[in-house]
C-alpha cells in the first residue's frame, strides 16, 4: 500500500499557476478565432490582403507564436534582473516614443502617427510602454519607498516622466494609451503607499488636464459629442458607435451564429481590432459578452492574488508588478468594453490578448510571462529556496 506523504504532494504540485495560464490561452485562442471571423469579408477585398479570406488569421497566428516566444523569454528573467532593468527599458520606451513622432521614421495610419515601419511588421512602442511603465512605476515605489509623503521627493519626480510620457504620447496622438499608463503609475504609486492626500490631489490634477485636453482639441470634443448620442449624426461622429450597438443588439441572448455577423460587412469599422467585442456580441450574444467578461475578472483576480502573495513574503517590487500588470489589462478591457457599449467615448484601444495586432499580443504574452515568473518564485521562497 502506497503512503499518503505531505512533503511530497508539496512537491508535487506544480510551480506555476496553471488556471492562470488557462487564462491566457483561451483568451488567445477565443481571440484567433474570432479575428478570423471578422475579418474574412475585409480580408476577401483588400489587395493588401491579395484578396485570401485567412489573411488576418494567419498574419495573428504568427503575432501568437512570436508573442509565446516573448513570454518564455520573459519566464525566464528573474524579477530582481527586472527591477536593476527597470529604468534602462523605460527610458528605451521612451526613446522609441520619440522615434515614432520623427517624419520618415514613424508611420501614420488614420491620422495617427503611432508606429515604426520594422521591414514586414509595424512596431506600436505604447504598447511595451504600458509594460515598462508597471515596471518602472514598481521599482521607482519600492526605492521611494521612504518619500511616499513627501511631495518634492515622492511626488513630483513620478509626476514630471508621467508628464514626459503623456506628451509624447498626446503627440501621436494615442490618448487611450496616454489613460492606461496614468491609470497603472497612479494605482502603483497608491498600492505602495502613497500618501492618500497626495493621491487624492493628484487625481483632481489629472481630471483637470483630461478635462483642458478635451475641451481644447476639437476631434476630441467631437468624440464626446458623438458618444453622448450616435444617433444625432449616425453616418458621422456617431458612425462606428452606432453601428457598435447595432451589434449588440442583433445579438441578443446567445447571438446570430459564429461567422453570421453583418456589422462586419464593412459596416463597422476597426470590426478585428478595437470593436471586436462588438462581433463577439453580434454572433454570440450576451453569452458571449458575459464569458469574456468572466474570464478577464478572472484573469485580474489571478494577477491580484499573485501580488498578494508576493508581499505577504516581503517580495514588495514583485507585488506592484503582479499589481499593475492586473490592473494595465483590467483597465484597458474596461476602456474597451465601455467604448463597444457606448459607455466610453471611442479610443483607439484594444481588448488585451483578443485583437488583432502584433505589438499589443506580444506585449501582453510578455507581460503574463513576467506574471508567471513572479507566481514562480513566490512558491520556490515559499519551499525555502531562494531566487
Amino acid at each position: 500500500m502506497n503512503s499518503y506523504s505531505p512533503v511530497a504532494a508539496q512537491h508535487a504540485r506544480p510551480d506555476y499557476d496553471r488556471t492562470l495560464l488557462w487564462l491566457a490561452i483561451l483568451l488567445l485562442g477565443f481571440g484567433l478565432v474570432m479575428v478570423y471571423s471578422s475579418s474574412i469579408a475585409i480580408a476577401a477585398a483588400d489587395k493588401h490582403a491579395n484578396f485570401q479570406e485567412s489573411y488576418y488569421l494567419v498574419r495573428q497566428a504568427v503575432y501568437l507564436g512570436v508573442g509565446t516566444l516573448f513570454g518564455l523569454f520573459a519566464f525566464q528573467v528573474p524579477n530582481k534582473v527586472l527591477q536593476e532593468i527597470a529604468p534602462y527599458l523605460f527610458l528605451s520606451g521612451l526613446v522609441l516614443l520619440v522615434l515614432v513622432l520623427i517624419p520618415g521614421i514613424g508611420r501614420e495610419v488614420n491620422g495617427s502617427r503611432r508606429w515604426l515601419s520594422l521591414l514586414v511588421i509595424n512596431l506600436q512602442p505604447s504598447e511595451f510602454m504600458k509594460l515598462f511603465a508597471v515596471l518602472y512605476a514598481a521599482d521607482y515605489t519600492v526605492r521611494k519607498a521612504a518619500y511616499m509623503d513627501n511631495i518634492k521627493k515622492g511626488f513630483m519626480p513620478m509626476f514630471m516622466v508621467m508628464l514626459l510620457v503623456g506628451g509624447l504620447l498626446l503627440r501621436e496622438p494615442d490618448f487611450g494609451a496616454f489613460a492606461v499608463i496614468t491609470s497603472i503609475a497612479m494605482a502603483i504609486l497608491f498600492l505602495g503607499g502613497m500618501n492618500w492626500r497626495l493621491f487624492a490631489g493628484l487625481i483632481a490634477m489629472l481630471l483637470i488636464g483630461f478635462l483642458v485636453l478635451i475641451w481644447t482639441s476639437p476631434y476630441r470634443m467631437q468624440r464626446i459629442i458623438g458618444f453622448m448620442d450616435p444617433w444625432a449624426d449616425p453616418f458621422g461622429k456617431g458612425y462606428q458607435l452606432s453601428h457598435a450597438l447595432i451589434a449588440f443588439g442583433r445579438g441578443e441572448w446567445y447571438g446570430v451564429g459564429l461567422g453570421a455577423s453583418v456589422e462586419k460587412l464593412f459596416y463597422l469599422p476597426e470590426a478585428h481590432t478595437d470593436f471586436l467585442l462588438a462581433v463577439i456580441a453580434e454572433e454570440l450574444g450576451f453569452a458571449g459578452v458575459a464569458v469574456v467578461i468572466l474570464l478577464f475578472v478572472w484573469l485580474t483576480v489571478r494577477a491580484f492574488s499573485i501580488g498578494r502573495q508576493a508581499a505577504g513574503i516581503d517580495r514588495h517590487f514583485a507585488a506592484l508588478v503582479a499589481y499593475g500588470i492586473g490592473i494595465w489589462l483590467a483597465v484597458q478591457a474596461i476602456i474597451n468594453m465601455g467604448v463597444n457599449m457606448g459607455l466610453l467615448p471611442t479610443k483607439g484601444l484594444t481588448l488585451p490578448l483578443l485583437s488583432f495586432g502584433g505589438s499589443g499580443i506580444a506585449a501582453n504574452c510578455t507581460a503574463i510571462g513576467v506574471l508567471l515568473r513572479v507566481d514562480w518564485e513566490n512558491r520556490q521562497v515559499m519551499k525555502g529556496y531562494s531566487v
